[in-house]
């Protein structure tokens, strides 16, 4: 079997994934007998291309150096929405990579259904779906018996969902929490040298660590999301974004930073879920962690999880939990797994 594969979403994420495909092309070959065409492209802003018979994977990225958009394709159906590029393409499966929205989940849950309702294999990087309508999408895929993957949602490439619905299956989880969002804890580790709130978000801003507007990140609203996942799809739980109690790292000031580390403590911001009174539970809150705990030796933007197991005692994943190629290698990874699960050779 060939996969045609369509790409909805081309920014950063999407083009890390190209790439590599791209690069990896003869190793997914000779490796797991992976073949693929990337025959669409749809993206409101880069441009939108179809071709069933497989995109040029060299020229688009050519088009992407010298143009910034792959709006002048030549050999295609060009034009195409989201939607269209969905309905109409030959793709058996579809990367879901658009921004994601807490609020709504749209537009990509729009795009989930839609592919899912075709019998097109989904993997998404958008958490705004996933968080907000696991069960009926996990339902929709099963009734139409396809894959729905989503690794890259919680901790980028750094393994987590995978690693613990599959290599930790048959353990019960009793309890998930750590650092998942490498803006604020790079801008708490920068604290801790001694730089106000506002220095170290600048020197985030700087180095590529934060947005021109950094809200969602340190109001920990990408945080919510992310526990909101583990919660929904690791526990069972039904949890809603207001669930979630939540505070960000906004207004924590030099001296409370100070006064933790004299305590032997540093701050961070720590998502965690839980069973509590038969309900899983969530909270996204910076929290005086002790300096001999592990998630306190995890500075920068590095993310980690621990997990605590009725089986295994607590694990530790550590790990990037942003960027453009470590989450273009999650898309990559739930590729490899669906062809793998359903071609085993």
């Amino acid at each position: 079997m060939r996969w045609k594969v369509a790409i909805i979403g081309f920014g950063n994420v999407g083009q890390a994934f190209l790439s590599l495909l791209k690069d990896k092309r003869k190793q997914l070959f000779e490796k797991y007998r992976l073949e693929f065409d990337v025959v669409a492209i749809s993206d409101p802003i880069k441009g939108s291309i179809y071709n069933g018979e497989g995109l040029s994977l060299e020229k688009i990225t050519q088009l992407l150096s010298s143009e910034g958009h792959i709006k002048d394709y030549e050999q295609g159906e060009r034009g195409w929405d989201s939607i269209q590029t969905i309905e109409k393409s030959n793709a058996n499966i579809v990367v879901e990579a658009t921004p994601t929205n807490l609020q709504t989940g749209e537009p990509g849950k729009s795009h989930i259904e839609k592919a899912l309702n075709l019998r097109k294999h989904v993997i998404t990087t958008n958490k705004g779906p996933i968080a907000l309508y696991y069960r009926e999408l996990s339902k929709l895929a099963s009734q139409k018996g396809v894959f729905l993957k989503f690794e890259g949602t919680v901790l980028s490439g750094t393994p987590a969902i995978n690693l613990i619905m599959e290599s930790l299956a048959g353990s019960h989880i009793e309890e998930i929490r750590g650092i998942v969002n490498g803006t604020t804890n790079f801008i708490l580790t920068e604290m801790a040298k001694g730089k106000s709130y506002d220095e170290a978000l600048k020197e985030a801003q700087k180095l590529g660590y934060a947005e021109t507007d950094p809200t969602a990140d340190v109001e920990g609203w990408d945080a919510v999301a992310k526990v909101m996942i583990l919660g929904n799809v690791i526990m069972g739980g039904n949890l809603r974004v207001e669930d979630v109690k939540r505070r960000g790292i906004v207004g924590i000031t030099k001296e409370e930073i100070e006064r933790a580390k004299q305590e032997g403590k540093l701050i961070k911001l720590i998502g965690s879920v839980k069973r509590e009174d038969g309900k899983v539970i969530g909270s996204v809150l910076p929290i005086e962690v002790d300096r001999k705990d592990f998630l306190a030796q995890v500075g920068g933007v590095t993310n980690a999880l621990t997990i605590k197991t009725d089986t295994l005692g607590e694990i530790t994943i550590v790990g990037p939990g942003a960027g453009r190629i470590e989450t273009g290698f999650s898309i990559l990874s739930d590729f490899i797994s669906i062809h793998t699960t359903l071609h085993r050779f």
